[in-house]
């Protein structure tokens, strides 16, 4: 199911979601509400526990919200018809350590539905493409973090969805590796994909996004562009910026 161009990509409404029961219940999410459109790419930007992955988890489905609605790519969260066409990277990847990185991507390259012909076109340059040229037959119980993080963004686009969802996108990767990603990042805006990630490399953020998304302890305390954002900062970085927000919000709360 296409979304048409004017549908959100991603639609997130009073989203609610809480952890354990009774005196141990803990809110993680008390009624966050968003849209990303199509050709955005928004930073999700939260201290540890503030509810980013738990929101991230909840747009690919893997965990249900108590209340509130999610549809990603016109359909509900967590349908094949949403899944399909979304590649997504977990905060912590973890693969078989005896499978070598062609057949990882050939794995997922095959759930996302490409034929053996196009994975063999594919691979390669997508091994190029994230640093890791020469790779494709080597075991993953050599590769380093930030090498199974490079693997990982290319499962994550070797389909070449509509979509990109990470979890700490840069997490594990080196100066190198960082500056990497930026470059592949550009690519994709260029191409009008959509792309929304958390992040504590804040200067990624600001270097990378349209647009940024603030939470602190479950709720959302700003959505504006970069623009705007920037703006309000008068000089200072995103990451000073980000922290007088979270004090603002916990000496009025």
């Amino acid at each position: 199911m296409k979304n048409s161009s004017t549908e959100p990509v991603i639609e997130v409404k009073d989203l609610r979601a809480s952890y354990g029961k009774g005196a141990h219940k803990t809110q993680a999410l008390k009624g966050v509400s968003f849209a990303v459109n199509a050709g955005e790419c928004v930073g999700f930007i939260g201290a540890n526990g503030a509810g980013k992955s738990t929101t991230l988890k909840m747009l690919m489905g893997f965990r249900f919200p108590d209340s509130g609605e999610v549809n990603v790519l016109g359909a509900k969260a967590g349908t094949t018809a949403s899944r399909e066409r979304i590649g997504y990277l977990p905060e912590v990847a973890l693969y078989y350590p005896f499978m070598k990185a062609r057949e990882l991507l050939e794995l997922y390259g095959g759930l996302s539905g490409l034929s053996r012909s196009e994975l063999k076109t594919r691979i390669p340059p997508m091994l190029e493409k994230v640093g890791l040229e020469g790779k494709g037959e080597h075991l993953l119980k050599s590769f380093s973090k930030g090498m199974q993080q490079r693997l990982g963004i290319a499962q994550s686009l070797i389909a070449e969805p509509d979509l990109l969802i990470f979890d700490e996108l840069s997490s594990g990767l080196d100066p190198i590796g960082r500056h990497d990603l930026r470059g592949i990042l550009e690519e994709l805006k260029a191409a009008g994909r959509t792309v929304f990630f958390s992040s504590h490399e804040l200067g990624e953020v600001e270097t990378l996004c349209d647009r940024v998304l603030m939470i602190h302890q479950g709720q959302l305390i700003r959505d504006a562009s970069l623009e705007e954002i920037q703006q309000e900062c008068e000089g200072r970085s995103l990451e000073a910026f980000f922290i007088e927000c979270v004090r603002s919000e916990v000496k009025t709360a």
